[in-house]
């Protein structure tokens, strides 16, 4: 009986290890917005949460009444998919706030609770040219034996190719066969993707990274968080890469302005 009931005790405990996984979590917070749902913002330590968005208040309105105020808007949320890196889960999020978004959701745990927050939002847009969506596609990670090596291919991309500017070696990083692409202005395959990322006339590049902040990853699944400008507005990049056999084969993105620090509702800073 007692090897019966210690038994019981484990799988009890296995079970609810499995029901509070991080990530699921998220997606009850990130829910919650929809449904006013206030149990879900326990995951977060208001006390002692960092803001990363720099249009949002820092502690001025808990955030059970600010999801139940936003939810009596009918807001529409929904998390296409999540992955967990050590202490931070990431996440790629459809949003219906009156206008149609498109985000990505970072949150730093210290054990069992989120203690930081980074986002980068922008208007959903599209389909592409290639009748891609901002973000159809495969939305499970798998080769996480491969998640470090994963990590440091798509640091190593960002910096040479978009930050160094080396273009010649897109394909090193990019397989140039099997491609997707779901930005809304580009297209499948390296011709428009080199395209974006060459200078102008003016002799400078629309699409301009400066410095890489992060990069997180689960499997075959690695966002880059970075920063730069898009034409002469002062930007933060969002990438997220899917790769396979050692290549990038397919990318979805956000891009958002960042306000100016006059204009930041808190000190902490975009990145």
């Amino acid at each position: 009986m007692a090897v019966e009931q210690a038994t019981v005790v484990i799988i009890h405990s296995a079970l609810k290890t499995m029901d509070i996984a991080r990530k699921d979590k998220i997606r009850a917070l990130l829910k919650s917005i929809e449904t006013g749902d206030p149990e879900p913002i326990a995951v977060v330590n208001e006390a002692n949460y960092i803001q990363h968005n720099p249009q949002t208040n820092e502690g001025s309105e808990g955030l059970a009444s600010l999801f139940k105020r936003l939810s009596k808007t009918r807001p529409r949320v929904n998390m296409v998919r999540a992955f967990e890196d050590g202490e931070f889960v990431f996440a790629h999020m459809e949003y219906d706030f009156a206008s149609r978004r498109i985000g990505f959701e970072i949150f730093r745990f210290e054990d069992s609770q989120a203690v930081e927050h980074w986002d980068n939002i922008q208007a959903r847009l599209g389909p592409n040219c290639s009748s891609h969506s901002m973000v159809d596609g495969p939305t499970e990670a798998i080769d996480h034996e491969l998640t470090e090596s994963n990590r440091a291919l798509v640091r190593s991309f960002i910096e040479t190719v978009l930050v160094e500017g080396q273009h010649g070696r897109l394909t090193d990083f990019v397989d140039a066969e099997t491609y997707i692409e779901h930005n809304p202005h580009l297209a499948d395959g390296v011709t428009t993707l080199r395209s974006a990322f060459e200078k102008e006339d003016s002799g400078r590049r629309r699409i301009d990274y400066h410095r890489v902040h992060r990069v997180l990853a689960e499997g075959n699944f690695a966002l880059c968080v970075s920063e730069g400008n898009y034409g002469d507005i002062h930007s933060a990049f969002y990438d997220l890469f899917r790769l396979a056999r050692g290549k990038v084969v397919e990318h979805w993105d956000t891009t958002e302005k960042i306000a100016p620090r006059s204009e930041w509702k808190n000190q902490n800073g975009k990145f």
